[in-house]
């Protein structure tokens, strides 16, 4: 029986599919071609609309999705008024969100703003200009917060009604800010995003106030604006050791949590050490510029009483950076272990003695340097607060010690918990010298750099030498081939030395040998 054949529906198949791949790629060129001509229009209208045009189109576009798209959601306000007129008084909150939207406001695309323009007055007689940008009355704004639409509106008040019923006239105005926001985000509103107001604000603050540092005389700190120029991009020292310091810090700032839930003080310690002039003390100031903390510089010999060394360190405010130099002069660790138990030490103490004891019942000392401190400050005392009981006392702070000689100290200082990290600032190396040269000349390059590269590589000299003799010209020519002599000199005096001990050796190894 013969069979019908099959290649009329196989063909016909195939037309079918064709027509649907040119159907499909006809529709994909047309979504291309709107696409292209959506571009190019919002780039014409960019180009040519006025910014008071397109802030009205944007205007009009979110009272339609307001009138349509929210019409059946709930909205909730939530309004911060700057003063009360009883109880609290200024309120914070309110500086804190005119502060947060000055950062969010796009003056593109409001018609009307305010612009202040202030002086803040400085302990030392100087002072600050500072601008603040914030909406009108009646100005509203709108900000996004993971996801969800908040809406700040600027409303300004009469006086009170009462006071129009009397006086006629009524009280001043006054202003308020409105948060609105649908209904079902009040949690992340008053949980969340109020809070985030608050830190973000508190943290432009902190960016804009001057810095200070604070010495201590007697039981209080005195402090003055502190305008050190050192940061980190400017410190000669190895880059990665750089990096590695930064990368610490940022990580203790966003650990607040963490500690709290491990249970330990939020603070970090630093262990700042190797020969002077290494750039010891200029880390700490970049340190202080970089986290906008202000410095405590601590001197021990003027404190005479561990309940004296606490007040202090209670007095500490949050975000702070204490500072002891020279830990390795305050306290004589092998001695303090020593003579703990000798009884000449118990001898010299008054038997009454307590940590509590008042100031007024110790004569006073004069501190030496290199000397130990008055028997009445224990490091004990300072251990306390940095790693005990007292360490709970403050959040947010760092502790940094510095020491030419690392050795010296007592091994239960140098423990994690207390220093936690060890900063050795060692003498020059070529990447610390090429920071120097972009600082002092703004070059990266220079046909003596393959030469001083040698010569920094057979030579130990510290950051502060090689700055000194940079220092001696502007002409970068001049102080290159000065430096270059410099550390010549540094290499024949250094070779000099090491032939004098070998020939020491040798003469010694021979009068060794002459005597067996």
């Amino acid at each position: 029986m013969d069979q019908p054949p099959l290649a009329a529906p196989a063909a016909a198949a195939s037309q079918g599919a064709g027509r649907a791949l040119d159907a499909y790629k006809t529709a994909l060129a047309t979504a291309a071609s709107a696409a292209a001509y959506a571009v190019m229009a919002r780039s014409m209208a960019r180009e040519l609309l006025p910014d008071e045009l397109r802030a009205a189109v944007r205007w009009c576009a979110a009272a339609a999705r307001a009138r349509f798209g929210r019409g059946d959601r709930e909205r909730h306000t939530v309004v911060i008024r700057r003063q009360f007129d009883t109880g609290y008084g200024e309120n914070h909150l309110f500086d804190a969100a005119r502060a947060y939207l000055a950062t969010r406001i796009d003056p593109r695309a409001m018609r009307r703003l305010c612009l202040a323009r202030s002086r803040a007055k400085e302990p030392d007689g100087g002072g600050r200009w500072s601008t603040l940008l914030c909406m009108e009355p009646g100005g509203s704004t709108v900000d996004v917060f993971n996801g969800v639409e908040f809406t700040w509106t600027s409303v300004e008040t009469g006086g009170d009604d009462k006071k129009k019923g009397k006086g006629g006239g009524g009280g001043s105005p006054r202003e308020s800010l409105e948060l609105s926001f649908d209904a079902e985000h009040t949690d992340m509103a008053l949980e969340r995003y109020v809070p985030f107001v608050m830190s973000t604000a508190e943290e432009l603050q902190m960016r804009d106030r001057a810095l200070r540092i604070f010495m201590n005389e007697g039981r209080s700190w005195h402090g003055i604006n502190h305008h050190h120029p050192a940061t980190f991009d400017t410190l000669a020292m190895d880059p990665a050791l750089k990096d590695s310091v930064i990368a610490d810090l940022d990580r203790f700032l966003k650990r607040r949590d963490y500690y709290r839930r491990i249970g330990k003080a939020w603070k970090r310690g630093y262990l700042l050490y190797g020969p002077p002039g290494t750039g010891k003390s200029s880390l700490v100031a970049a340190m202080a510029n970089y986290l906008r903390f202000n410095l405590y510089d601590l001197d021990l010999s003027e404190v005479r009483l561990n309940s004296s060394l606490q007040k202090l360190l209670i007095h500490m405010p949050n975000k702070s950076i204490l500072v002891i130099e020279d830990i390795d002069c305050c306290f004589d660790a092998a001695a303090s272990r020593k003579d703990a138990k000798a009884p000449e030490l118990v001898e010299e103490l008054d038997p009454g003695y307590t940590s509590d004891s008042s100031d007024d019942s110790w004569p006073m000392n004069t501190h030496r340097q290199g000397a130990a401190p008055p028997k009445g400050l224990t490091l004990s005392g300072l251990l306390n607060f940095i790693d005990g009981l007292w360490s709970t006392c403050g959040e947010e702070r760092i502790i940094v010690f510095t020491t030419n000689y690392r050795d010296r100290l007592d091994p239960a200082l140098l423990r994690p918990g207390r220093m936690d990290m060890h900063i050795y600032m060692g003498y020059c190396s070529w990447e610390a010298f090429r920071t120097l040269a972009r600082n002092y000349f703004l070059v990266d390059d220079h046909e003596l750099f393959p030469e001083i590269q040698a010569l920094l590589s057979a030579v130990d000299v510290t950051p502060a030498e090689v700055s000194e003799m940079l220092l001696r010209s502007e002409d970068v020519d001049v102080a290159l081939r000065g430096l270059k002599e410099f550390l010549q000199e540094k290499r024949r005096k250094t070779r000099k030395e090491a032939g004098y001990k070998k020939d020491a050796a040798e003469d010694k190894e021979a009068v060794a040998e002459e005597a067996v």
